[in-house]
């Protein structure tokens, strides 16, 4: 799991060459739109799956059990359609913003979003057996500790090297949302599940857009 931003940087090397085509032919609205069509065609939309899950999950009455039988069930919610509607459409809007610099920003934005789901995972408590448990087990106990800097080094060097110090600041902003959904994840389903670390990515995708935006 440690070498998750690997992977992100990856994603939005593909991404951004990508968007870097579309928004050479189309409106920037278009492009935007098919870029992310583009990110979630690379993840499959596990992750995105998983944000809709954790928004059926907070609307739902009960026990963090019955609220994490909720987020397992294949129906979808109008808590979840909301939250998915909401995250996307931000982040649909906000890439159009950088066209000029559109490669390195997505490259950043998804070394963010995978390094928060390193974080989480580390910091975060297992609220149930399931995707998440293997994961959360990796990042356990001193070798535990040791994945996390590596992490933390691979994630540092990636956006330093793309956008030099303002890159430091998406990263800072993941840490600070992954922070903030493990406290509500915590209250509503008692720790982290597979859900939430999807959650997390996609959330802090659209974080870090948003925090580039006061430095660019």
């Amino acid at each position: 799991m440690y070498l998750f931003p690997l992977v992100g940087g990856f994603i939005g090397l593909v991404a951004g060459v990508v968007a870097l085509v579309l928004f050479h032919f189309f409106p920037s609205g278009v492009a935007s739109v098919l870029t992310v069509g583009t990110i979630f065609a690379i993840t499959g939309l596990h992750h995105t799956d998983g944000l809709l899950d954790f928004g059926d999950g907070l609307m739902a009455f009960g026990s963090p059990e019955e609220k994490i039988e909720i987020m397992r069930d294949k129906n979808l919610g109008v808590g979840g359609m909301v939250l998915g509607l909401l995250v996307i459409l931000a982040t649909v809007s906000l890439i159009p913003s950088f066209e000029f610099i559109v490669l390195e920003v997505l490259i950043v934005s998804e070394v963010s979003a995978k390094f928060s789901m390193v974080f989480g995972s580390r910091f975060g408590k297992s609220a149930s057996e399931g995707l998440n448990s293997d994961f959360l087990e990796a990042m356990r106990g001193p070798l535990g500790n040791y994945r996390f800097i590596i992490a933390t080094l691979i994630s540092i060097i990636l956006v330093l090297l793309t956008l030099h110090l303002r890159g430091l600041v998406p990263l800072i902003a993941g840490v600070v949302v992954t922070s903030f959904l493990i406290l509500v994840a915590r209250s509503h389903f008692g720790g982290v599940t597979g859900d939430v670390l999807g959650t997390v990515n996609e959330v802090t995708r659209m974080a870090s857009l948003l925090s580039l935006q006061l430095v660019i």
